[in-house]
């Protein structure tokens, strides 16, 4: 969710029109609005409102209703879409203003296959922490097209660690101790509870995907369209997880690998806090190796040769010692207890 200002620029909203007087305007209910979140059955996904959208991004208002369940009154809620804060393969993320409550959210717009289920939205629902994005509600949209899109309302946060560190090198300084500590804290703390509770691995930790509030200091996970619930036995794909953060069991095409991957790619963004640069900057998947081989000291070329045309990968990994094996990692709770 990388906070750049792409696309058109947002048109002032229509003039006001008379407004009945207050005592017989339709009440809107905040505490509703605060409290709802999407049904946590997965099986209702679909019940979430459908409504005609527009094939513009920004500058338009977007409608839909909340509540309805158990008992709550019905309500419609309109967002302004003010720009666009992101863009990628999965879709884009813009910023846009509740309308009855003047709050500020972002809303991830992705294309739905009708004949399967989002799997971001299904790990989203199970979520709930201060270090982790939160979905307020979803709803889905239509196009002239008759595409349907899935669009995720989440809290904004204005800035990313990426943004952050760019940041510091403009200026050619480091970043400060105190706020390396305490980022890097906040992003072990996040993973923890993912890696725990939901059972969930993000496969995709990277400055890009951390949210930085500027004003708290905050720090929260977001984008989980690469996240999965690891099942022990069950194969996933290894191409996943961006260059720079890939653990080296996924450049070695492991196909049942852990919630490691994720402690990986966060002490890589530790490092990059810290030297205000990537630390493997690698141009390709042995570009990679190379990079990492230059760092640890600890992987031999003859094993990496072995390594790369070997059908054993796992064999191979053990030998590479405990820092560049994923048994030999920390968890994330372990993590936590280490000062620096």
């Amino acid at each position: 969710m990388a906070s750049m200002p792409l696309g058109p620029q947002p048109q002032p909203p229509p003039p006001p029109q008379a407004q009945a007087p207050p005592s017989q305007q339709p009440h809107f209910d905040n505490d509703l609005l605060k409290r709802h979140r999407p049904d946590m059955d997965s099986d209702k996904e679909m019940s979430a409102a459908v409504i005609q959208g527009n094939d513009a991004v920004t500058g338009h208002i977007i409608s839909t209703t909340i509540g309805g369940k158990n008992g709550e009154p019905k309500q419609t809620i309109s967002y302004m879409a003010e720009r666009v804060v992101g863009t990628g393969s999965f879709g884009i993320v813009f910023q846009a203003k509740c309308l009855e409550t003047g709050e500020t959210v972002a809303i991830k717009k992705v294309l739905q296959d009708r004949r399967y289920k989002n799997r971001e939205l299904q790990l989203m629902r199970l979520m709930d922490h201060p270090n982790v994005i939160s979905l307020k509600h979803c709803f889905f949209s239509t196009t002239s097209k008759d595409e349907l899109f899935l669009n995720l309302v989440m809290e904004y946060v204005p800035e990313t660690m990426y943004r952050v560190l760019k940041h510091y090198s403009s200026m050619n300084q480091r970043m400060p101790l105190i706020y390396v500590k305490l980022y890097t804290y906040q992003i072990f703390r996040g993973l923890a509870y993912i890696h725990t509770v939901p059972g969930v691995c993000h496969r995709d930790v990277k400055p890009q995907n951390l949210l930085v509030d500027p004003l708290t200091h905050q720090v929260k996970l977001c984008d989980f369209g690469s996240a999965k619930v690891l099942v022990k036995g069950e194969a996933n794909i290894s191409y996943i997880c961006s260059r720079y953060y890939r653990a080296p069991e996924l450049i070695f095409g492991a196909t049942e690998y852990t919630t490691s991957i994720d402690i990986w790619s966060a002490g890589c963004v530790l490092a990059e806090l810290l030297l205000g640069q990537p630390l493997f900057p690698g141009e390709n998947a042995v570009d990679q190796l190379v990079e990492i081989i230059k760092v640890s000291n600890i992987i031999y070329a003859k094993t990496i040769y072995q390594g790369l045309f070997c059908s054993n990968n796992h064999e191979i990994m053990c030998e590479l010692g405990s820092w560049y094996s994923y048994s030999g990692r920390n968890s994330m709770h372990e993590s936590k207890l280490y000062g620096f």
